[in-house]
């Protein structure tokens, strides 16, 4: 039977499915009501997306494959860089984002007095729905390439995309709110943002091109085993793809990462929210 105790803490504790939803409810009328700049931004992805298959259409037209990727090959990879990118950049993007602007005017006293996980909160109160059209491009040219391919897809291979594809999704996110953490000492850390930028374009780029020189050899270990960007993209789209080809090593180190990154991102948050001085103190 519930003691009163019980039914205390179930009044308080909060459904964070319910709360995530009154999230994404609030950001649908916020984009409604500012409709204009919801148009802009689908115009701009869509001009992106348009541009980034001509150029590669350009360059394909001189050669067959680069590095083993096919055309309809490196298309599905570009459809599974922009769809984890658009997941990324409609839900944490936007908080990270803010994070700082939290701490210069006080407001995350405001957030860590709430009966909810401050990590949640500060990752989900703003969404950029916009961004999600690049999702139903990406998922527009992934059906395309693999059309195109015309290699069966499994079933497993449908579940594995799916769950690397998560993987990767939660690899940057473990990433970039490490560095948003880093606003409780810095104040401003824009520099640290642009530096984020800069790593994770290459991932825009399969794995595979990053052979036949020194330095390109240096960064494929790099970005493969230390900090595993690479495996981001390539390895989702390596299981849709070809299968992997029977090789597992990449994809378990790129799950393994995403764990160990989770992990060592929610203890430099928890830390950080350690280290933070409330605007009235």
């Amino acid at each position: 039977m519930a003691t009163d105790r019980d039914i205390a803490e179930t009044h308080v504790r909060p459904s964070y499915r319910r709360v995530w939803l009154t999230f994404a409810k609030n950001a649908l009328v916020r984009e409604m009501t500012f409709r204009g700049n919801f148009l802009i931004t689908v115009i701009t992805r869509a001009f992106w997306f348009a541009a980034q298959l001509t150029l590669f259409g350009i360059i394909y037209g001189q050669v067959q494959t680069i590095n083993g990727w096919s055309w309809h090959g490196y298309l599905a990879f570009m459809a599974t860089g922009m769809m984890i990118n658009s997941i990324v950049e409609s839900f944490f993007m936007p908080n990270c984002a803010n994070f700082s602007e939290l701490i210069r005017t006080g407001n995350l006293d405001f957030a860590l007095l709430k009966p909810i996980d401050t990590q949640f909160l500060i990752s989900f109160e703003k969404m950029d729905l916009a961004m999600l059209t690049q999702f139903g491009l990406a998922c527009s040219l992934l059906t395309y390439a693999l059309s195109n391919i015309g290699n069966p897809v499994s079933g497993l291979q449908i579940a594995l995309y799916a769950s690397f594809v998560s993987i990767g999704i939660a690899f940057f996110y473990s990433l970039m709110i490490a560095l948003a953490s880093t606003s409780i000492w810095l104040g401003r850390n824009q520099g640290l943002y642009d530096f984020w930028f800069y790593i994770t374009v290459f991932a825009r780029y399969p794995r595979s091109i990053y052979t036949g020189s020194a330095m390109g050899n240096v960064l494929r270990f790099s970005f493969s085993y230390i900090v595993p960007i690479l495996l981001v993209v390539t390895v989702p789209a390596r299981v849709i793809v070809d299968a992997l080809n029977g090789d597992w090593r990449l994809p378990v180190v790129g799950a393994i990462a995403a764990v160990i990154g989770i992990a060592v991102s929610r203890g430099v948050f928890l830390w950080s929210l350690r280290s933070y001085r409330s605007a009235s103190s």
